[in-house]
């Protein structure tokens, strides 16, 4: 007898709510009958076995077609049946079909089985099947399995054997602890924190400047570094261009219409008075004022709003007009200067509001606005003039123009440009050009390419240009910054492997330099301006142990000053404790089922018919 190997381990299930049933469900909901899944391999029933069970060829279909089809919804695509088995879809559902196929046999070797009172009891209650009245509706049932090619005698043996299979799975994976000594190691491996004091070097703290590099030390540098100093390969890309930025210039400019933009945007030019204000709310009056009696007694502001569970974010009401605060504005605009007053209404109740600052009144008369006014006017009609030139531009190129053509009779601008993927200079700053440059292949036939700020452009490759070194008196600006950063590196990496020996020896890290110093922090923590390889090698020190971290632009010497254990009592340890025992005891419980399903599939054998598996894939391209 064939075997494969194809089981895995599933997670842990909810009884009485396993994979299946909502498996079923939603085959159900999205009308797979619809995708031609309805009907595989003629007389072939099945796809393989396990023990006595056969694998049924149309659950094969259902589930791989779910599958594919959760899977492109996240991708935003439809699958294709060679995509899906390239992803490993194929093989990753059959695995789950033959567990589960397993886990069926074993139950019926063993006897495990649910009564028609249950089956019924599950069936009825899924909201598929029912009617309008908002209860199960027969004729609803029936239709919907109809629909997927499905009896009722079929459905209704599935969910009986969801539900055994998920009796069995209880009976596998329940009454797991998870071992004291595993959830403390890991509680204390996690709770644990450290301080340490941090020496960040810089070139301040060398003891002898560097020296400037000769032209030897340049030219060695180069040759040994000679890729750091090439151009990528590049496509050379001819290329013919109308932006609105150039032609604006050229638009003429009608007084009428700027007066009319500028009366039809007066808001933004014309801004009355305004405060910064806060508001924090009140369930009734007494509260507001019992609040404002705390604040005259000395309290502040920020303390009222953090005892409301409230953070100042959360009421900051921006810069706003008199109008915008309704009945409580004439007395907010009344105050002479920031502070707090109230109760006054709001339409949330009352409230207490922090006055913060004044903004005065802004008015840009039409003659200080013209130039800005001008330029949009400009910019819009450019646009529109490009739009209207675009036709008359794809005719001409559809009529065999080349680019150098368009630039002559369409009076666009051309140019040439050594474009390398993830260039961003120039025309190369444009999103769309870039697209359509990366696309472009030798002998395409230009088009016309939409810009993001309504400009237009047409390319064509000309060549690719392959890699090349930047002469060396070209590239000297780079080559020393590069030498610059690589020597004043080493010389940091020095510094701080004698002051680590100073530390070692009994000096204090203090006096070598401006240190900071960290009470304390966790494995995940965070550390400002340090590389992601900081803590890790601090919680690997010994206390009192000196260390040199480097990464790129950085070296610093870190010193271990204390290790504290993870807190043993409080809320806080038994909650994480807590967690750690039920994700220990998931994971054996797992573990179990895996083992379970492995050894169950073993003892009844697996085939797997591949002519009926092929014929499924052939009816799913």
């Amino acid at each position: 007898m064939a075997r494969n190997d194809e089981t895995e381990s599933p997670k842990r299930k909810r009884k009485g709510a396993s994979v299946m049933v909502w498996l079923l469900m939603a085959m159900l909901v999205t009308g797979l009958g619809g995708y031609g899944v309805t009907n595989y391999g003629g007389r072939v029933a099945a796809i393989g076995s396990v023990g006595g069970r056969d694998i049924d060829v149309k659950d094969y279909g259902r589930a791989l077609q779910a599958e594919m089809n959760a899977l492109g919804a996240q991708a935003g695509t439809q699958l294709t049946m060679q995509q899906a088995r390239d992803m490993g879809i194929d093989a990753r559902v059959r695995q789950q079909l033959v567990t589960q196929t397993a886990v069926d046999d074993a139950a019926d070797r063993i006897g495990v089985s649910v009564g028609d009172a249950r089956v019924a009891q599950d069936i009825t209650a899924m909201p598929s099947f029912h009617g309008a009245a908002g209860g199960f509706d027969r004729q609803t049932y029936k239709m919907t399995l109809d629909r997927n090619n499905l009896t009722e005698a079929e459905f209704e043996a599935k969910i009986r054997d969801d539900l055994a299979r998920a009796l069995v799975q209880g009976a596998v994976t329940g009454g797991f602890v998870a071992p004291a000594a595993v959830t403390d190691t890991l509680y204390n491996f996690i709770g644990e924190r450290r301080g340490f004091s941090l020496l960040v070097l810089s070139e301040a703290d060398l003891a002898t400047p560097l020296a400037a590099p000769t032209d030897a030390d340049l030219k060695a540098f180069y040759d040994a570094n000679v890729a750091a100093f090439t151009k990528p390969e590049a496509k050379r890309i001819t290329y013919v261009s109308l932006l609105p930025e150039k032609l604006a210039a050229t638009m003429p400019v009608d007084d009428a219409e700027l007066k009319k933009l500028y009366d039809q945007h007066h808001d933004e030019y014309v801004k009355p008075e305004r405060r910064l204000v806060e508001r924090l709310v009140f369930g009734t009056e007494d509260e507001a004022k019992a609040a404002k009696a705390r604040l005259d007694a000395g309290e502040s502001f920020e303390k009222l709003v953090e005892e409301r569970g409230l953070k100042l974010i959360d009421i900051d009401l921006g810069d706003v007009t008199q109008a915008e605060l309704g009945a409580a504005g004439a007395d907010i605009f009344a105050m002479p200067e920031p502070g707090v007053i109230g109760p006054l209404p709001s339409d949330l109740g009352p409230a207490l509001y922090r006055m913060n600052a004044v903004l005065a009144a802004q008015e840009t008369s039409f003659d200080d606005a013209r130039e800005m006014l001008t330029l949009d006017y400009q910019t819009d009609a450019a646009r529109r003039a490009i739009t209207d030139r675009s036709e008359a531009i794809n005719d001409a190129l559809a009529g065999g123009a080349t680019l150098e053509d368009l630039a002559r009779e369409q009076a666009m601008d051309l140019g040439t440009i050594d474009y390398a993927a993830g260039s961003d200079e120039g025309i190369a700053a444009y999103p769309a050009f870039r697209e359509a440059a990366d696309a472009a292949n030798a002998g395409d036939f230009p088009e016309t390419v939409a810009l993001e700020d309504g400009g237009l452009v047409a390319l064509r490759l000309d060549e690719i240009v392959p890699a090349t070194p930047i002469p060396f008196d070209e590239a000297r600006e780079g080559v020393t910054q590069a030498w610059r950063a690589e020597a004043l590196h080493k010389a940091l990496l020095a510094e701080a492997e004698a002051m680590r020996e100073k530390v070692a020896a009994g000096t204090s890290i203090g006096t070598l330099g401006v240190v900071s110093v960290t009470p304390e922090i966790a494995r995940n923590g965070f550390v400002e301006g340090a590389p992601p390889s900081l803590l890790p090698a601090v919680f690997a020190m010994s206390e009192g142990e000196a260390k040199v971290i480097e990464d790129k632009g950085f070296v610093a010497l870190v010193q271990l000053d204390r290790v504290a254990p993870a807190e043993q009592e409080g809320e806080g340890p038994a909650a994480l404790k807590g967690a750690i025992a039920a994700q220990a005891e998931q994971a054996l419980a797992q573990d179990a089922f895996a083992l379970f399903a492995r050894a169950e599939a073993d003892i009844g054998g697996i085939t797997l018919n591949q002519a009926a598996i092929d014929a499924v894939h052939a009816q799913m391209r």
